[in-house]
């Protein structure tokens, strides 16, 4: 158990960092260039889930959002136990790990920041966004996306660790994933046929 929680530690560690960092030391819509055009960190702050998305509904879509991610983070935490315990090998724990990780990193910013910052309720908070990757706009004579910037969302290290766990599970965990009912333990038993 130890490596899988040094890794949600370190990811947690410098999610919550950068976030700190930027909502300190820059105004919201401050954008600063890393790597000429195609790489900004732009400071927002997102009301919603990852990429901007919201729930309607402000005050009540929040609660929400909060409780369905405690509740997945505590599914996380308890297969993630479940499979150590197991003996399961470190790569599908790193990915869940980095899941993990990433849900805990935008819970805090949704339960604490507006009070630690002193704008709103407790689960009330918005999560703050930085990494901006306007890679390039499309031509305006290319169909439906003339003039659009090919990739215009804004996130956080949070939201990064969360999809880089779910696709690192998905392409380099593969087996893990079809076999994920006999290795935890579940579904078929004593030879009972779909």
């Amino acid at each position: 158990m130890k490596k899988p929680l040094i890794v949600i530690f370190l990811v947690l560690l410098l999610d919550q960092l950068s976030k700190i960092l930027v909502k300190t030391t820059m105004a919201i819509g401050e954008a600063i260039p890393v790597f000429g055009k195609w790489f900004y960190i732009l400071f927002i702050e997102n009301n919603g889930m990852a990429f901007g998305w919201e729930i309607s509904g402000a005050e009540w879509g929040k609660i929400f959002l909060s409780l369905f991610r405690i509740v997945a983070v505590v599914f996380l935490f308890w297969l993630l136990f479940r499979l150590v315990k197991k003996g399961v090998k470190f790569g599908p724990l790193f990915g869940i790990s980095l899941i993990i990780a990433g849900a805990l990193g935008n819970i805090i910013d949704g339960m604490f920041y507006g009070l630690i910052f002193d704008y709103a309720g407790f689960m009330q908070g918005r999560v703050v966004d930085m990494l901006y990757f306007p890679l390039f706009t499309f031509p305006e004579w290319v169909p439906w996306f003339g003039g659009e910037i090919f990739f215009s969302p804004v996130f956080n290290i949070a939201d990064s660790a969360i999809t880089i766990g779910i696709f690192y599970l998905i392409i380099f965990q593969w087996g893990f994933i079809k076999n994920f009912e006999s290795i935890i333990g579940v579904g078929k038993h004593n030879g009972e046929r779909d």
